[in-house]
């Protein structure tokens, strides 16, 4: 047996906070991971994808502008844009993070863990052993989740792509069939079709990225469909066969013939082999916490979860988020020290509740935080929106001409503060963090009149927002 104070299952952005914070709380840590350390964002979701996707947006900005456009006129050449890709995933070495964690003083266990009891990990080692870890204060669960896929017939014989092998891929398919109508899926089509393929986005729904503002996905799905992507709404597929291409029966009789299929529909929590039975919990649900990170449900305070797998907010920021968080809990409860319980107190994730940003890295890209407007309403809350056509803007019309895009506020009009910002446009990502202040910090808008924009920028949104409010 090997013990420690903390033991951390998964070594992804989420698991390398939590270990991070309690071993600066004073503890020792020891983390089992194995797959790659650094996990899914580094290797197979969050880097790759937007290596993929740079390449994209840049050369879209510059057939914008008259001048620049006429110094662009070729294709996106893929081999390099695949080789840079794979810079960014570190050549799927995990070399340089597992020196991270040896700098920062935690332990590396290598293997599949699983919890084998109260405050125990049992752990099958790459070379066929086992190895037994016990926790003195606590045990997190950082595993995250992986792709779902549903139940059709001839799906698994057909060698499907998950988000991994469609942000690994080292070549080009001639033709690619998506079916979703998420962000892995609309990002995926975005970059594939700039990069030679012909696309063909099936979704079952009658609208892209459905948890954001309307608009969102209306103008993604133009922008897509401007670029050579086939979008075809109501479309549900009823099984796939693979005889060299693929081929996908449709609902209503249709066929879909590609050389690969991306199937983007949804995440399952990790926890279907991790032992949580032997604690009590279910198999392949999510872990759910309280604020502080503990699991509800299992008994002594010692079991945490953090990141995806949790099912409060399936983004790699806020993983690392409540890893920050909750491994500071961790120690201090081992400590003794008294926690900060109150809404924002370093001890609670309040902002999975109340401010998770998110960017779509698609062109047009989405940047939203907070509330929409209808989550708002449904939670009874007195709004009201605040729209702006965002190419109004003189920054934005300097950016690109014929600039697209349109912004909303959400207000809450009891408090006159920010409930929720969504911005759609090009360059809007980096517009993001501003509106995640404003919301987090529950500025008042009285107040927000005082932070001026400089001119000419597209930040200048913010002062077309209040403007219209007030009228």
């Amino acid at each position: 047996m090997d013990e420690f104070d903390v033991v951390v299952l998964g070594g992804g952005p989420t698991g390398e906070n939590l270990a991070e914070r309690a071993h600066a709380g004073g503890l020792t840590v020891a983390l089992v991971e194995a797959e790659l350390v650094g996990g899914e964002c580094s290797y197979w979701a969050c880097m790759p994808s937007k290596a993929l996707l740079r390449p994209v947006a840049a050369r879209a900005d510059a057939t914008r502008v008259a001048g620049a456009r006429e110094a662009v006129t070729g294709a996106l050449d893929a081999s390099a844009v695949l080789r840079r890709r794979n810079s960014f995933a570190s050549d799927w070495k995990d070399d340089g993070q597992v020196a991270w964690l040896d700098g920062a003083g935690i332990t590396l266990v290598r293997g599949h863990g699983r919890l084998d009891g109260e405050r125990r990990v049992a752990v099958d080692t790459p070379d066929g052993g086992r190895r037994v870890l016990t926790a003195r204060h606590a045990v997190a669960v950082c595993t995250g989740t992986r792709a779902a896929l549903p139940e059709l017939p001839g799906l698994a014989e057909a060698r499907p792509w998950t988000s991994r092998e469609a942000t690994g891929s080292q070549t080009v398919p001639e033709r690619l069939a998506v079916v979703g109508g998420g962000v892995v899926a609309v990002e995926m089509a975005t970059a594939w079709r700039a990069l030679g393929s012909e696309v063909t986005l099936l979704v079952r729904g009658r609208r892209l990225l459905s948890r954001l503002e309307p608009f969102a996905g209306e103008l993604v799905a133009d922008s897509l469909r401007e670029s050579g992507v086939d979008v075809r709404f109501g479309t549900s597929v009823t099984e796939v066969r693979r005889d060299g291409p693929v081929t996908l029966i449709l609902d209503g009789g249709g066929t879909l013939t590609a050389d690969e299929v991306l199937f983007a529909t949804g995440r399952v929590p990790a926890t279907a082999d991790l032992g949580v039975e032997s604690v009590g919990l279910e198999a392949g649900k999510p872990i759910e916490v309280d604020d502080t990170g503990l699991a509800v449900g299992v008994e002594g305070g010692w079991l945490y979860a953090a990141g995806d797998v949790t099912g409060r907010a399936l983004l790699t920021h806020q993983g690392k988020y409540q890893g920050r968080i909750f491994g500071t809990v961790i120690a201090d409860r081992a400590a003794g020290r008294e926690l900060d319980l109150a809404p924002w107190g370093r001890s609670v994730a309040t902002a999975d509740r109340q401010a998770v940003p998110q960017v779509v890295f698609t062109d047009p890209e989405v940047a939203a935080v907070g509330l929409t407007l209808d989550e708002a309403q449904r939670q009874g809350r007195r709004v009201r929106a605040v729209d702006y056509d965002l190419g109004g803007v003189a920054g934005a019309a300097l950016y690109a001409d014929g600039y697209r895009g349109r912004a909303r506020a959400v207000v809450d009009l009891d408090r006159e503060t920010l409930l929720g910002v969504t911005f759609v446009g090009a360059g809007v990502a980096e517009l993001l963090h501003s509106a995640t202040i404003a919301v987090v910090g529950e500025v008042p808008l009285a107040r927000l009149w005082h932070a001026v924009p400089a001119y000419p920028t597209i930040s200048e949104i913010w002062l077309r927002l209040l403007e219209t409010y007030r009228g």
